[in-house]
């Protein structure tokens, strides 16, 4: 049974960094593309950024130049640093795993809170 296991988050002021870790517990092959999502209140959840197995990546792009995904592939796990946060990034951030082995696979992370205020 593969766990998504998200770190990081929390509180932070306007122009603040934080880091999102994210691993898979559980043995995970073949992922295709590792991604971090985020869900603010009343909104759909969106794609923030992804990186694919073949390392390159895509943002979203209101955090464009701001946040960088990075991937650990010995480790199975992606991270998500984020700087000059503005409160508009406030929102619940999901990572996300696919890939295909006998089948596709999808991953969700539990979430964690991203709060930028001050």
């Amino acid at each position: 049974q593969v766990q998504l296991v998200q770190s990081g988050g929390g509180f932070v002021q306007p122009g603040g960094s934080l880091r999102l870790s994210c691993a898979a517990s559980g043995s995970i092959f073949n992922i295709n593309a590792m991604g971090w999502y985020r869900q603010a209140p009343g909104k759909e959840r969106e794609l923030v950024a992804a990186i694919r197995s073949g390392g390159s990546t895509n943002y979203a792009d209101s955090v464009k130049g701001r946040f960088t995904i990075s991937r650990n592939n010995a480790k199975n796990a992606v991270y998500l640093q984020m700087n000059s946060l503005k409160p508009e990034d406030t929102a619940v951030y999901y990572c996300n795993m696919v890939g295909y082995l006998g089948g596709q696979y999808d991953y969700w992370g539990q979430g964690t809170q991203v709060t930028v205020s001050s």
